[in-house]
């Protein structure tokens, strides 16, 4: 028996792993933007309070999931940090993927309950725009989750360029561009496997009807799901005449200069992904003084784990 196997190599990774979700299982992935969360300040953003690293821990563990995409995360340290305080806390993430793209400051990150049977961090995606060279500035993660020995899904997590101006060109021309790419990638993934269990979320920086967002959802036989989660207020209404949507309560994100709620966090799937999506168990966190951790709220969705 070869030792060095694919499969031997699988089990191993199971048996320290110890707590995999049971094949059919639910299990939860969110995503969540921490603003800044940074363990020293740098010359444009402070360090992180611990107030507000305290609240994001007490939203994370209302959450409780099993798989956390992060945006605006720091160093590996406080990545590092984080991952500890939550496991001091009770839940234990495990296995983590940190991604470095040409932004100095924050990170996209993910935390899991799960091994990663594959990596794929995309640091140095560029594109050109009025005749210069431009990077992906946060980069993408992109992982293969193992959740069980039958079930597995590739999560895919971005943080597209803000609206905040900027002098080298429009701010949503360089997001709809690191969009194009973020979709390249979501074809290559369908190309690969047109089955494939794919979950693509994050902060896309803008709502659901922008250019930008439009080209990550795609269309046609590859367009992605919309999961749309709502604060679990009680609002069960279908939706108005002629409305393609429920009025629930689906905002993400505050944004002070105009004192404006928006839903720009996205958890979008493929169509294989969809079929073990449990629409009832996915919402966003409506808690008291949301706002002391940060100026997004996280959002999480449920799945079993069990192609269907």
């Amino acid at each position: 028996m070869n030792l060095e196997s694919g499969w031997f190599r699988t089990g191993l990774i199971f048996a320290a792993a110890g707590l995999l979700a049971a094949r059919g299982a639910n299990f939860r992935v969110a995503t969540y933007n921490l603003e800044n969360y940074l363990d020293e300040p740098t010359q444009t953003r402070a360090a992180k309070p611990a107030e507000a690293k305290a609240k994001i821990r007490q939203s994370i563990l209302a959450l409780k999931p099993d798989v956390l995409a992060l945006q605006e995360m720091g160093s590996p340290t406080a990545l590092e940090e984080l991952r500890t305080s939550l496991k001091t806390e009770g839940l234990d993430l495990p296995y983590l993927e940190h991604v470095a793209g040409s932004d100095t400051n924050v990170h996209v990150a993910i935390l899991s309950r799960f091994p990663f049977s594959a990596r794929r961090p995309r640091t140095n995606d560029n594109f050109l725009l009025g005749g210069r060279r431009f990077r992906v500035s946060r980069g993408f993660g992109e992982v293969d989750v193992q959740v069980n020995p039958n079930y597995s899904f590739t999560l895919l997590t971005a943080h597209l360029k803000s609206k905040r101006p900027v002098p080298q060109a429009e701010e949503a021309e360089l997001r709809l561009e690191e969009a194009k790419l973020l979709r390249e990638e979501i074809e290559a993934r369908f190309a690969a496997n047109p089955n494939v269990n794919l979950v693509v979320l994050g902060d896309f920086n803008d709502t659901k009807d922008s250019a930008s967002t439009k080209a990550v959802i795609g269309r046609g036989r590859h367009k992605l799901v919309d999961t749309r989660p709502a604060e679990r207020n009680g609002d069960q209404a279908a939706p108005a005449a002629h409305a393609s949507d429920a009025r629930r309560i689906t905002w993400t994100h505050y944004y002070a200069a105009e004192d404006s709620y928006n839903r720009i966090d996205y958890i979008l799937l493929s169509s294989g992904m969809a079929r073990e999506w449990v629409t009832n168990e996915s919402y966003v966190l409506a808690m008291p003084d949301w706002g002391v951790g940060s100026d997004h709220r996280p959002l999480v969705a449920t799945f079993q784990a069990e192609d269907r």
